[in-house]
């Protein structure tokens, strides 16, 4: 930039200031003039002041640079005449002081727009200079005077949070500065405004009741409207940390959510956000069980809920207590099922049953089992808080099977000795409570370092029994996946390299298997990372794709195709897939996707 165009700028824009105060200043002479300028309460209540130190604190603040540019300049300028203060000397300081940032600023914008970017560039790279300059010097002393300095909401401030780009600025700050009046005030502002599906993720909200109901019952709604698992996932960690910011929101969350399980409509789905907010509660060391027993109606049954508390607080079973359940729970009114069916408790039995290695007293495994087995196949019938009756017709058989499963899972059989009970066992497994045991089971076979070494399988059982599990229960399909996942990324050193390529496509043919069965976009996703990585042998992406091809056809959906194509277009993973007569399958994908898609 030329220097002396630079000065020119500097030279013009300080005789204009200092042409604008002698205007201003002679229309303040008028008797009405300061009128337009009404003085903030704190101006019209001070008491009377010495005149020569009136002067003394104006001429120090006019002497600020670019002073001419705050909000109180007549208000100090009203002070300062009224203490006899020279009007050329305001007119000196003021315009000497007139560093011009704000109109430089817009200065030099305009001869970037000139220069040929865009507009829309060039007000991003103002606007994030701005919002760092801010967050480097904010000073929340000086924020909570602008209420008490301006006496009611500044106009300002209700434009600005108009505009996203300053909403997640104060996010920011209220994050940083949680204690400052004027950020909380912003932020129930922005919740007033219709803003509060995005101050999940804000503490501030979590200290203000009202603000705190609406982002609330924002985020609940949308998890029902959606519906979709990835978007529950992918919403799941703000809205945690927002309900888990203290017992007090936590309890007050899942009190309401309670309430909303009881409904018939979208309440199974609130009952598993509840248990998706408590697994979160546990993780981040709250301790929740107390709320937890205390809403599920544990306080009715004493002995119950002792037994409950004891075993949930220490995240382990005790004998002692399974024996006090057990004796509950076969009696003619037994308590409700509801309270043995916490995922947490849940867990450590599978745990207890199925994790390699862990014994059981042989007399207290029966008791193990019942338990297990009425948490998931006992049905009751309530209306209007009453137990109409209690239906065990599953009981009795899903006792037999878990109990025929934990013993084939627990003799430590090898895969050619549980060969002659394979049907048994795909039979056991049509049942979810023992298909997420076994899948427990393989999850702690399979990452065994020496599994792959000495299992010379192409398929090894254990993972054909999770393509089983994967045809038989979809609500497993993720626990699976991440499974495959941690198996393929992970390194065998043991092994010869071409062994660990074929080890790796037969994995790869599982992910097939499991896409087959529904779980289409998290594989699709994970494959397509894969690659944009470049961490992938491209023969895998390959194999990968060419199994795929042969178990799909149209229609497909917008979103596979927008993450299939690429894999499909790239000459490096289907070249050697393609004929030159474009008959062979890529092309024909290439071509329907490009004729019913814009790719």
């Amino acid at each position: 930039m030329d220097k002396a165009v630079v000065f020119l700028c500097l030279c013009v824009s300080a005789g204009t200031v200092a042409s604008a105060v002698a205007v201003a200043l002679g229309d303040m002479d008028a008797e009405d003039g300061w009128d337009e300028y009404p003085e903030s309460p704190e101006v019209e209540d001070m008491p009377e002041e010495n005149d020569e130190l009136v002067q003394q604190d104006c001429v120090k603040a006019f002497s600020s640079p670019d002073y001419i540019m705050e909000p109180e300049v007549f208000n100090q300028l009203k002070r300062y005449f009224k203490a006899s203060g020279s009007a050329e000397k305001v007119v000196q300081l003021l315009s000497d002081n007139y560093t011009a940032v704000a109109q430089m600023t817009n200065l030099i914008a305009e001869w970037l727009i000139q220069a040929g970017i865009d507009i829309k560039e060039v007000q991003e790279m103002v606007e994030r200079h701005l919002q760092d300059m801010i967050l480097q010097h904010f000073d929340m002393k000086k924020a909570d005077s602008i209420f008490t300095d301006e006496g009611e909401t500044p106009s300002w401030l209700a434009e600005m949070i108009e505009f996203p780009t300053w909403r997640n600025l104060f996010y920011r700050l209220a994050e940083e500065y949680p204690d400052c009046l004027m950020l909380n005030f912003t932020i129930k502002l922005i919740s007033d405004a219709g803003y509060q599906g995005e101050i999940t993720s804000v503490s501030t909200a979590c200290h203000q009741i009202e603000v705190f109901s609406r982002v609330l019952r924002t985020s609940i709604g949308s998890f029902l409207e959606s519906g979709e698992e990835a978007t529950v996932e992918k919403n799941l960690s703000e809205f945690s940390k927002m309900v888990c910011h203290g017992e007090h929101t936590y309890l007050y969350s899942q009190l309401v959510m309670h309430i909303l399980c009881q409904e018939p409509r979208g309440g199974s789905n609130i009952r598993r956000l509840c248990q998706e907010i408590h697994k979160s509660a546990k993780a981040r060391g709250m301790d929740v069980t107390p709320i937890t027993l205390a809403l599920s109606g544990a306080a009715a049954y004493p002995r119950a809920c002792q037994a409950l508390s004891s075993m949930l607080s220490r995240n382990a079973l005790n004998p002692a207590d399974i024996t006090v359940l057990h004796k509950m729970y076969t009696s003619a009114d037994p308590p409700p099922v509801e309270l043995i069916r916490s995922p947490q408790f849940l867990d450590m039995f599978i745990e207890a049953l199925f994790k390699p290695g862990v014994k059981i007293n042989v007399e207290h495994k029966p008791k193990y089992i019942y338990i297990v087995s009425y948490a998931s196949s006992v049905v009751e019938m309530w209306k209007k808080g009453v137990r109409k009756s209690v239906n065990r017709d599953e009981l009795k058989t899903t006792q037999q099977v878990l109990e025929r499963a934990h013993s084939l899972c627990s003799e430590h059989k090898g895969a050619s000795e549980l060969t002659a009970d394979v049907a048994t066992l795909f039979q056991c497994l049509k049942l979810q409570v023992v298909a997420m045991g076994v899948l427990r089971w393989i999850q702690y076979t399979v990452t065994d370092p020496s599994y792959f070494q000495l299992n010379t399988d192409h398929t090894p059982l254990h993972l054909a029994l999770l393509d089983e599990i994967s045809s038989n229960h979809m609500l497993l399909h993720k626990e699976i996946l991440m499974l495959l996942v941690q198996l393929f990324e992970s390194t065998f050193p043991e092994l010869d390299v071409l062994v660990q390529l074929e080890l790796k496509k037969m994995l790869l043919d599982r992910m097939v298997h499991l896409l087959s069965c529904g779980y289409v976009i998290p594989i699709v996703t994970y494959i397509s990372n894969c690659w944009k990585k470049g961490d992938t042998d491209i023969s895998l992406i390959r194999h990968f794709v060419s199994e795929v091809l042969d178990v799909i056809a149209p229609p497909y959906t917008a979103e596979f195709v927008q993450l299939f194509f690429p894999l499909i277009d790239s000459t490096e993973i289907t070249g050697s897939l393609r004929s030159m007569t474009d008959s062979d399958q890529v092309s024909d994908f290439i071509r329907h996707c490009r004729e019913n898609f814009v790719v």
